[in-house]
Protein backbone atom coordinates (compact mmCIF):
# COMPACT_ATOMS: atom_id res chain seq x y z
CA UNK A 1 0.00 0.00 0.00
CA UNK A 2 1.25 3.27 -1.08
CA UNK A 3 -0.63 6.80 0.30
CA UNK A 4 -0.16 9.11 -2.66
CA UNK A 5 -2.42 12.57 -1.89
CA UNK A 6 -5.29 13.78 0.64
CA UNK A 7 -7.65 16.36 -0.45
CA UNK A 8 -9.80 18.72 2.06
CA UNK A 9 -13.24 18.41 0.83
CA UNK A 10 -14.56 19.84 3.90
CA UNK A 11 -13.96 23.11 6.21
CA UNK A 12 -14.87 23.06 9.57
CA UNK A 13 -13.48 23.61 13.13
CA UNK A 14 -13.19 20.63 14.66
CA UNK A 15 -13.45 18.11 12.10
CA UNK A 16 -12.92 17.58 8.34
CA UNK A 17 -13.49 14.81 5.69
CA UNK A 18 -10.67 14.10 3.65
CA UNK A 19 -10.02 12.04 0.17
CA UNK A 20 -6.96 10.09 0.57
CA UNK A 21 -5.28 8.66 -2.77
CA UNK A 22 -3.71 5.41 -2.51
CA UNK A 23 -2.52 2.63 -4.32
CA UNK A 24 -3.14 -0.54 -2.93
CA UNK A 25 -1.36 -4.27 -2.93
CA UNK A 26 -2.45 -5.32 -6.27
CA UNK A 27 -1.29 -1.91 -8.06
CA UNK A 28 -4.71 -0.52 -8.10
CA UNK A 29 -5.21 3.22 -8.01
CA UNK A 30 -8.32 3.76 -5.29
CA UNK A 31 -9.39 6.57 -2.75
CA UNK A 32 -10.51 6.06 0.84
CA UNK A 33 -12.48 8.95 2.65
CA UNK A 34 -11.79 9.80 6.35
CA UNK A 35 -12.42 12.48 8.91
CA UNK A 36 -9.42 14.34 10.71
CA UNK A 37 -9.11 16.77 13.59
CA UNK A 38 -6.02 18.07 11.71
CA UNK A 39 -5.25 20.43 9.00
CA UNK A 40 -3.79 17.28 7.23
CA UNK A 41 -4.21 13.52 8.08
CA UNK A 42 -1.69 11.93 9.93
CA UNK A 43 -1.44 9.52 7.17
CA UNK A 44 0.48 12.30 5.18
CA UNK A 45 2.62 13.98 8.25
CA UNK A 46 3.48 10.80 10.05
CA UNK A 47 2.42 12.83 13.04
CA UNK A 48 1.14 9.97 15.07
CA UNK A 49 3.12 10.25 18.46
CA UNK A 50 0.61 12.84 19.96
CA UNK A 51 -3.00 11.88 20.59
CA UNK A 52 -5.93 14.23 20.13
CA UNK A 53 -7.42 14.24 23.11
CA UNK A 54 -7.59 12.07 26.33
CA UNK A 55 -10.23 10.25 27.84
CA UNK A 56 -9.91 9.90 31.53
CA UNK A 57 -10.78 6.69 33.87
CA UNK A 58 -10.90 8.01 37.19
CA UNK A 59 -11.34 6.06 40.62
CA UNK A 60 -13.27 8.48 42.96
CA UNK A 61 -10.70 7.11 46.12
CA UNK A 62 -13.14 8.82 49.13
CA UNK A 63 -16.26 7.36 47.67
CA UNK A 64 -14.40 3.61 46.35
CA UNK A 65 -16.26 4.14 43.28
CA UNK A 66 -15.55 4.40 39.83
CA UNK A 67 -16.47 7.57 37.83
CA UNK A 68 -18.65 7.99 34.74
CA UNK A 69 -20.46 10.24 32.50
CA UNK A 70 -24.13 9.79 31.17
CA UNK A 71 -23.36 12.07 28.47
CA UNK A 72 -25.94 13.27 25.87
CA UNK A 73 -24.99 12.67 22.27
CA UNK A 74 -26.09 14.71 19.21
CA UNK A 75 -25.19 11.64 16.83
CA UNK A 76 -27.10 8.87 19.05
CA UNK A 77 -29.77 11.29 19.83
CA UNK A 78 -29.65 10.05 22.91
CA UNK A 79 -27.58 9.53 26.14
CA UNK A 80 -24.10 7.31 26.29
CA UNK A 81 -22.04 6.05 29.57
CA UNK A 82 -18.07 7.00 28.92
CA UNK A 83 -15.83 8.77 30.72
CA UNK A 84 -14.57 12.55 31.37
CA UNK A 85 -12.70 13.57 27.53
CA UNK A 86 -11.56 16.37 25.84
CA UNK A 87 -9.18 17.64 22.78
CA UNK A 88 -5.67 18.48 24.28
CA UNK A 89 -5.49 22.22 23.22
CA UNK A 90 -2.25 23.56 21.85
CA UNK A 91 0.77 23.23 24.28
CA UNK A 92 -1.20 21.50 26.81
CA UNK A 93 0.46 18.40 28.13
CA UNK A 94 -1.89 14.97 28.33
CA UNK A 95 -1.73 15.49 32.41
CA UNK A 96 -2.87 18.92 32.21
CA UNK A 97 -5.56 18.41 29.66
CA UNK A 98 -6.61 15.60 31.96
CA UNK A 99 -6.83 17.56 35.01
CA UNK A 100 -8.54 20.38 33.09
CA UNK A 101 -11.04 18.39 31.73
CA UNK A 102 -12.31 15.97 34.54
CA UNK A 103 -12.26 19.40 36.25
CA UNK A 104 -14.89 21.17 34.29
CA UNK A 105 -16.90 17.68 33.22
CA UNK A 106 -16.71 16.84 37.04
CA UNK A 107 -16.22 18.99 39.17
CA UNK A 108 -13.80 16.23 40.93
CA UNK A 109 -9.86 16.77 40.88
CA UNK A 110 -7.19 14.21 39.80
CA UNK A 111 -5.25 13.38 42.64
CA UNK A 112 -2.97 10.79 40.99
CA UNK A 113 -2.19 9.39 37.83
CA UNK A 114 -2.12 5.76 37.58
CA UNK A 115 -1.42 5.10 34.04
CA UNK A 116 -1.14 6.74 30.33
CA UNK A 117 -1.69 4.93 27.49
CA UNK A 118 -0.09 5.57 23.82
CA UNK A 119 -2.38 7.18 21.72
CA UNK A 120 -4.93 4.78 20.74
CA UNK A 121 -7.52 4.93 17.62
CA UNK A 122 -11.20 3.65 18.49
CA UNK A 123 -12.46 3.60 14.71
CA UNK A 124 -9.23 3.46 12.04
CA UNK A 125 -12.15 2.96 8.89
CA UNK A 126 -13.02 6.05 9.73
CA UNK A 127 -10.56 8.45 11.37
CA UNK A 128 -7.71 9.13 12.25
CA UNK A 129 -8.54 10.65 16.06
CA UNK A 130 -5.66 8.95 18.85
CA UNK A 131 -6.92 9.33 22.47
CA UNK A 132 -4.76 8.96 25.24
CA UNK A 133 -6.38 6.68 28.21
CA UNK A 134 -5.60 8.33 31.47
CA UNK A 135 -6.01 5.82 34.39
CA UNK A 136 -6.01 8.25 37.43
CA UNK A 137 -7.41 8.50 41.08
CA UNK A 138 -9.67 11.53 41.99
CA UNK A 139 -11.50 13.29 44.61
CA UNK A 140 -14.30 15.65 45.71
CA UNK A 141 -17.86 16.64 44.86
CA UNK A 142 -19.15 15.99 41.82
CA UNK A 143 -20.05 18.74 40.08
CA UNK A 144 -21.07 19.68 36.13
CA UNK A 145 -21.52 23.58 37.15
CA UNK A 146 -18.08 23.69 34.87
CA UNK A 147 -19.75 22.44 31.72
CA UNK A 148 -20.28 24.27 28.46
CA UNK A 149 -24.09 24.98 26.82
CA UNK A 150 -22.90 22.54 24.92
CA UNK A 151 -22.44 19.38 27.04
CA UNK A 152 -25.47 17.30 28.68
CA UNK A 153 -23.81 15.86 31.51
CA UNK A 154 -24.50 13.28 34.44
CA UNK A 155 -21.77 12.53 36.92
CA UNK A 156 -21.97 8.86 37.77
CA UNK A 157 -20.49 6.84 40.65
CA UNK A 158 -20.42 3.13 39.96
CA UNK A 159 -19.54 0.23 42.63
CA UNK A 160 -18.66 -2.86 41.44
CA UNK A 161 -21.74 -5.05 41.26
CA UNK A 162 -23.61 -1.62 39.62
CA UNK A 163 -20.98 -1.91 36.95
CA UNK A 164 -21.61 -5.77 36.57
CA UNK A 165 -25.28 -4.77 36.01
CA UNK A 166 -24.59 -2.32 33.46
CA UNK A 167 -22.67 -4.30 31.43
CA UNK A 168 -25.40 -6.75 31.05
CA UNK A 169 -27.95 -4.02 30.29
CA UNK A 170 -28.97 -4.29 27.01
CA UNK A 171 -30.62 -1.07 26.66
CA UNK A 172 -27.77 0.95 27.68
CA UNK A 173 -26.04 3.00 25.22
CA UNK A 174 -21.66 2.66 25.53
CA UNK A 175 -18.34 4.27 24.25
CA UNK A 176 -16.75 1.45 23.12
CA UNK A 177 -13.49 2.07 25.44
CA UNK A 178 -15.43 2.97 28.21
CA UNK A 179 -17.88 -0.55 27.95
CA UNK A 180 -14.79 -2.14 27.86
CA UNK A 181 -12.93 -0.57 30.94
CA UNK A 182 -16.44 -1.25 32.78
CA UNK A 183 -16.43 -4.82 32.29
CA UNK A 184 -12.94 -4.83 33.55
CA UNK A 185 -13.86 -2.93 36.92
CA UNK A 186 -17.55 -5.22 37.07
CA UNK A 187 -14.58 -8.26 37.22
CA UNK A 188 -12.06 -7.05 39.49
CA UNK A 189 -13.62 -4.06 41.46
CA UNK A 190 -10.53 -2.18 40.60
CA UNK A 191 -8.66 -0.15 37.52
CA UNK A 192 -5.25 -0.89 38.49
Amino acid sequence: MKIGRAQRLTDRKWLNLFDVAYVDAAGDHKCWQMASRLAAPKCMTGKYDLPDAVIIIPYHTTENKLVMTREYRIPLADYEYGFPAGLIDAGESIEQTARRELQEETGLRLTRFLRISPPVYSSAGMTDEAVSMVYAECDGQPSTDGNTGSELIEVQLVNQARANRMCHDLNLKFDAKAWLVLCQFAQKGSIE
